[in-house]
């Protein structure tokens, strides 16, 4: 069980298509601190590079959400993944190509 396994589940749990959550109410969710680094859109933000395996990008994936950091540096707005916002493929994936 990693850090952000908890932050998964409590996302799988979730059935509005979109909603912000503090860090703080973040940390309460995976009984821990976010790193300094999680100040960083980059951080959250799923689709920028989904090549890097991060645990809290691959935490919001499993429960079904894309999350991005909003402007005020302290909150993350997680939307529902839909058919229509999926994760790229990678390179040389050729599942569900035709």
């Amino acid at each position: 069980m990693n850090d952000y396994d908890a932050l998964r589940d409590y996302l799988k749990k979730q059935k509005l298509p979109e909603f912000v959550l503090s860090f703080d109410q973040i940390e309460e969710i995976i009984d821990a601190a976010l790193p300094r680094a999680a100040q960083r859109a980059s951080w959250w933000e799923t689709l920028r590079s989904p090549q890097e395996k991060m645990p809290q990008r691959e935490a919001c994936l499993a429960g079904g959400y894309i999350a991005t950091r909003q402007a005020d540096g302290k909150s993350v707005r997680f939307k529902r993944v839909t058919h229509t916002t999926s994760r790229p493929r990678e390179r040389g994936d050729t599942r569900g190509a035709s």
